[in-house]
């Protein structure tokens, strides 16, 4: 197996045949089906079938070209880098982030480095948290924010901490008048909650069983990540269990408030890279900056 037959088979796939493929690696159609063959022999398994003049890809196949094209971003990746370290004196850093971070404590820290050093240049992606994880691996990130509980694969944690849950409600809810923490237990009777994919998440540790089936009972709503369920919560009136970081934006945006949350429901934030000693100095610059915000934001997750 080489590099060769996977370009030919990752261009294969995604022109739907051979004749396609061949124009866009600019070789000749007899040296991609060669290359798709060869491959095939190497991998124990049929790439492709025949179905009329076409071809369609096995399932075998389907699967293999995840882990493929996972190969091909991180050249892409290597390229990119290339040209920026042609057109610059500085270092490049790329962060993988969780939507969580995309919109307050990455921006911040980036935005405070950028000001104090023009001769880096910044990559910003924005990822779930296993596919953060495998990118990180594959070293196509520096860094990594994710939000889960380790183990990670593969990687290194350079930061880790935990943060309160809060509950967020819209100004016009009764509870939004009141002060203190609020007790899950009461609100479940006959308050509508929003979900995350009709649950909750397995890293909202201190959920009890019981206490997280009756909440899922009373939801019409289920967001993909906690901004989308803040968001929600201020045009629906429903109540969402968001993290600190979500809590904040919201409340700047207006139409929401937090409150603290009786039951001891925690958020695990962790900063991930491949290895200690892959990390450039402005890398290294920026995990400084953003550990140190997070921590600042720990200081003060009592007042979101």
């Amino acid at each position: 197996m080489n590099l060769r037959q996977l370009e030919a088979f990752r261009a294969t796939i995604e022109t739907g045949s051979i004749t396609a493929a061949s124009q866009a690696l600019h070789v000749s159609q007899p040296s991609v089906s060669r290359l798709v063959a060869d491959l095939e022999r190497s991998v124990g398994f049929a790439l492709f079938l025949r179905q009329g003049r076409g071809l369609v890809a096995t399932v075998e196949a389907r699967r293999f070209y995840q882990a493929v094209d996972s190969v091909f971003m991180g050249i892409d990746r290597l390229s990119e880098l290339a040209k920026v370290i042609q057109t610059t004196a500085g270092g490049v850093v790329s962060i993988g982030v969780i939507p969580t971070f995309s919109q307050s404590v990455l921006p911040e820290s980036v935005a405070q480095l950028y000001k104090a050093r023009r001769d880096i240049r910044f990559m910003l992606s924005t990822r779930n948290t296993p596919a953060i994880v495998d990118a990180v691996r594959l070293q196509q990130f520096d860094l990594g924010i994710v939000g889960r509980e380790p183990p990670y694969e593969g990687v290194e944690i350079l930061f880790e901490s935990r943060f309160p849950y809060v509950c967020l409600f819209r100004d016009d809810h009764d509870h939004a008048q009141n002060e203190g923490a609020v007790d899950l237990d009461e609100l479940a009777q006959n308050e509508s909650f929003i979900t995350f994919g009709g649950a909750f998440p397995d890293e909202m540790s201190g959920m009890d069983g019981e206490l997280s089936s009756r909440l899922r009972d009373n939801s019409r709503i289920s967001a993909t990540n906690m901004p989308a369920a803040a968001a929600l919560t201020r045009e629906s009136g429903a109540i969402s269990i968001v993290d600190p970081f979500s809590a904040r934006l919201a409340i700047a945006i207006g139409g929401v408030k937090a409150r603290p949350i009786r039951q001891p429901l925690s958020y695990h934030v962790s900063i991930i890279t491949k290895g200690r000693n892959t990390l450039s100095m402005e890398a290294k610059e920026l995990l400084e900056i953003l550990a140190e915000r997070l921590e600042n934001q720990k200081a003060s997750t009592t007042n979101p």
